[in-house]
């Protein structure tokens, strides 16, 4: 048992490791971008000085995040409070990914329906139920997630970074009623395979949320809406021959 301990204790010791590095290589690609950014604060009333403005990239939240993580287990209220303004982006991306599974995309949709309503109805932060928020998870399942997600998101943000500010502040309000246009669709198409594409735009769209790129969030927006026509038609098409089946 303590040669098992020893081993995990290195093991651990070896993935901080490599987190720390990441973190690294986080601010070397990304710090001198976002530090070039100086915004005018003050307005009429003030003297408009110039303010640094730096955005932490969500692959180093996350390296943070499992640096930060308790020793053996950890719960997803936990989760929830560490991430504050970012939960929402994250359960989403999360919950999407699960979804993209052929079979058991069930308890994900549920899970991302009740996020989007708390989305539109304002709240600040993600929330469950406490029988939920509070079972306890092994930290390992935690190590393993993220050691396969930072990699990915490092590559992803070289091409879904800050973009048209005045259009992702007008499409941020409508993310959460178009999470739940994809969830409906999600759930209710009747075709097989059905819940992969609005799963992977869910995805898309966390992804834009997060990282606070307009463009991909109206880009996402738009292939909503073709897939959200497309799945109604499907929906109605199954209804009216039901109908048609029974009378004859």
């Amino acid at each position: 048992m303590a040669g098992m301990a020893s081993a995990q204790s290195r093991r651990r010791s070896l993935f901080l490791s490599w987190l720390s590095f990441c973190r690294l290589q986080v601010y070397s690609s990304r710090g001198a971008r976002d530090e070039s950014r100086p915004s005018m604060v003050g307005g009429a009333h003030g003297t408009g000085l110039p303010v640094t403005t730096q955005r932490i990239p969500i692959s180093r939240v996350l390296a943070d995040l499992l640096r930060e993580a308790p020793a053996d287990y950890f719960s997803l209220g936990w989760l929830l409070s560490t991430l504050r303004q970012r939960s929402f982006g994250v359960v989403m991306l999360f919950l999407g990914v699960l979804a993209t599974a052929p079979i058991g995309s069930s308890v994900p949709g549920l899970m991302l329906a009740a996020v989007a309503v708390q989305m539109i109805l304002g709240s600040r932060d993600a929330f469950f139920p406490r029988f939920v928020s509070e079972r306890r998870l092994p930290t390992q399942y935690l190590f393993r997630l993220g050691g396969r997600a930072i990699p990915v998101l490092q590559y992803l943000e070289r091409v879904v970074h800050p973009r048209w500010p005045l259009a992702f502040d007008v499409g941020k309000r409508f993310v959460g009623v178009v999470v739940l246009l994809l969830t409906a669709v999600l759930l209710l198409t009747p075709i097989p395979f059905s819940n992969i594409a609005p799963a992977v735009l869910i995805v898309v769209i966390s992804l834009a949320y997060i990282e606070e790129d307009g463009l991909l969030l109206w880009l996402a927006f738009s292939a909503a809406i073709i897939l959200v026509g497309i799945a109604s038609a499907a929906v109605w098409g199954t209804i009216l021959s039901a109908l048609l089946i029974s009378h004859i």
